[in-house]
């Protein structure tokens, strides 16, 4: 770390390094400062505080994350006597030197009333280890000496940043459920001092660990049993709105652990994962599926009763938290955790490796694990001063939370709809013969800032490659909400022409595939238990065919009926089933490949490069087709606007009157 850097830059330096490891910090956790001399517009001299912003993450964190503030305007409100959040916010907000900075720290007035150049504040595991029991104190006392003022939980705000203020003549402070604040004049000891004082406290919980002996032997839950249960969870926390589920192993020993209840019972260790795990966890001992609705129906229950009994102090006009929990800890399997898309349910899982790895250890080292009062831990998921950094995520998108299947996604329609569904916000299974063309669209998806996406290889007219496919969707995401059956190829020939291999190509890779997902993905939607949508890429040749394309003509006329069929049966689970009709898809699409555009062209008299005008000129719009025209239909027979349709042909053909639904 370069001293001679200006404070700010030093400032970023460190929070960088105490960004990158997650035992100090994690997401957006915890607040560092620095103190410094800045020239205004007018020239003007002027003391200044740095401090993270809120919401911001100190990994990776910028110079812009660290609004400057005057320090004159913040200390002269020491001395008032009281203060509420909100008038604390005006003030602080009047204090930055640019109106347009980002919103500081909540904790902005703490680090201005101590008289040092450079703080940290951070919620390392190993400080709540040794504070989130009833001898917190006294063992904090014991670990790091007396040269450390403690703090019982007082939620951050003016009255906290007044008693940490008048602890200046400590070497730092330790807050219970709340971390530690160390300081310096020198930003290099500041940090080393941060990083010795945790060293310190790591060590006396290692020293004071009981083993408790192996824990009951759970063995892997198997993966059929496994996948029942992401189903069953996963329908219960979507009654809500939809959500990825996410399995990570990282928990195994926590949730193996003999007295699980009691660890999840302890709550988080720093307030500050409370914003992004909720107050709770629930402990999924029982997995069977009224067990696991019972146990979240109870948390919910006792969210949404809380928030009954403490309406008259909740936000006004605030709607209310979504009151599913966020993670869930099962023995054999470690910890399951939900979010708009995997991304954001590992946001829960890293937070829940630390809040209750700390649980944990405090139960095998100091006895059972201390949480923060109900009141305390409900108020904090309804506290303005948390709500404003909600407020900064972008509203989800329209799919977000939910996940689909599309096969033959590699090119042409699947890949249109694919792309046209990530940047929806849905998560995607991708599936096709062509892996380089699948990792290409993938690419695209991420690259592009949609969710990542699975893909999967193979052949679809195989039965254990679907059931693979589906087995994917939900070993990924939790289940799934939609499914488009795309894959598919063209077979030209006369019907005294066609051999058998043609034919049979045709009806397998068109139809049987379409079958074949469609009844595993049936089976699991119904276990799920919250319906779902599946759409059918047919063709206009369903209802118009055309001489020397009776296979392909054929086996598209059969996935309609089979659409039907699936529309009929599935509709008192919820299911819908919808067909779309393309006709002379032409961009990025292979199904014009190996000679077919040529066949067709010669079957109508034209050359080859005219066939798309040809197609667009019979058409009554006499517009081209495209695979954006046919994604959108897609995506509407998917979302909830088409909620009161099932059993439809939508035509995405310009308007081919032969092809008209009849």
């Amino acid at each position: 770390m370069n001293d001679q850097l200006t404070p700010l830059r030093q400032l970023v330096d460190r929070s960088n390094r105490i960004g990158d490891d997650a035992s100090l910090v994690v997401y957006g956790g915890g607040n560092t400062s620095a103190k410094g001399t800045v020239v205004d517009h007018l020239g003007r001299e002027q003391q200044v505080m740095w401090v993270k912003g809120s919401g911001a993450d100190m990994r990776g964190s910028i110079e812009t994350d660290y609004p400057a503030l005057r320090l004159a305007e913040l200390t002269a409100l020491r001395d008032r006597g009281e203060m509420t959040d909100e008038e604390m916010t005006d003030l602080v907000t009047r204090a930055l030197m640019d109106p347009g900075a980002r919103r500081p720290s909540i904790e902005t007035l703490l680090h201005a009333f101590l008289p040092f150049t450079h703080i940290d504040h951070v919620h390392a595991d190993a400080i709540c280890a040794l504070t989130n029991h009833a001898e917190g104190e006294r063992v904090t006392r014991e670990a790091l000496g007396d040269g450390f003022a403690y703090v019982d939980w007082i939620r951050p705000g003016f009255e906290l940043s007044k008693i940490v203020g008048d602890l200046a003549h400590y070497e730092g402070v330790v807050l219970a459920h709340h971390g530690l604040v160390t300081w310096a004049e020198d930003s290099s000891e500041c940090y080393q001092r941060t990083i010795d004082v945790v060293d310190t406290a790591r060590a006396f919980v290692a020293e004071h660990s009981i083993n408790p002996g192996p824990p009951p032997r759970h063995d892997d839950m198997p993966d059929e049993e496994l996948e029942t249960l992401l189903l069953h969870l996963r329908g219960v926390l979507s009654h809500t709105r939809h959500r990825v589920l996410r399995v990570d192993d990282r928990l195994r020993e926590v949730a193996d652990h003999p007295q699980l209840d009691t660890i999840v019972a302890g709550g988080v260790s720093s307030a500050d994962h409370m914003l992004r795990i909720k107050p709770l966890s629930v402990a999924l001992s029982d997995t069977g599926p009224e067990e696991v609705a019972r146990a979240v129906e109870e948390y919910a229950s006792a969210y949404e009763s809380y928030v009954e009994r403490n309406a008259d102090s909740m936000p006004e006009g605030y709607s209310g938290h979504d009151p599913m929990p966020r993670v869930a800890l099962v023995p054999g399997v470690g910890v399951i955790t939900t979010g708009q898309n995997t991304a954001d349910a590992k946001v829960a899982a890293d937070i829940a490796v630390h809040t209750h790895g700390v649980a944990r250890t405090v139960l095998d080292s100091f006895g059972e694990p201390e949480p923060l009062s109900d009141v305390e831990t409900f108020r904090f998921d309804y506290w303005p001063m948390e709500l404003y950094k909600l407020s900064l995520k972008p509203a989800p998108a329209e799919f977000a939370g939910r996940v689909a299947i599309v096969t033959g996604a590699a090119a042409g329609i699947g890949r249109g709809i694919a792309l046209s569904l990530a940047r929806s916000g849905c998560s995607l299974v991708l599936a096709d013969l062509d892996a380089s063309g699948l990792d290409e669209v993938a690419s695209t998806i991420i690259d592009a800032g949609g969710p990542e996406p699975v893909t999967l290889a193979g052949d679809q007219s195989d039965s254990s490659v679907v059931r693979s496919t589906v087995a994917t969707a939900i070993r990924h995401f939790g289940g799934l909400d939609g499914v488009v059956m795309n894959a598919g190829i063209g077979v030209t020939g006369s019907l005294a022409e066609l051999t058998d291999e043609k034919w049979r190509a045709a009806l397998d890779i068109n139809l049987t595939s379409a079958f074949a997902l469609t009844r595993e993905s049936m089976r699991a939607l119904q276990v799920q238990g919250i319906g779902g949508s599946l759409v059918f890429v047919a063709s206009k040749n369903s209802f118009s065919p055309g001489a020397d394309f009776g296979a392909y003509s054929v086996s598209k006329a059969g996935m309609v009926q089979l659409m039907r069929i699936a529309a009929l049966e599935g509709g008192k689970f919820g299911i819908r089933s919808n067909a779309v009709n393309p006709d002379a898809v032409f961009d990025n699409s292979r199904l014009w490949d190996s000679g077919l555009r040529e066949e067709r062209a010669a079957a109508h008299g034209i050359a080859p490069d005219q066939l798309e005008d040809f197609y667009a000129s019979r058409n009554i719009l006499k517009r081209r087709v495209t695979t954006a025209d046919v994604a959108a239909s897609v995506e509407f027979l998917l979302s909830d606007r088409s909620s009161r349709t099932t059993g439809s042909v939508m035509t995405v053909d310009g308007g081919v009157a032969g092809a008209f639904p009849r």
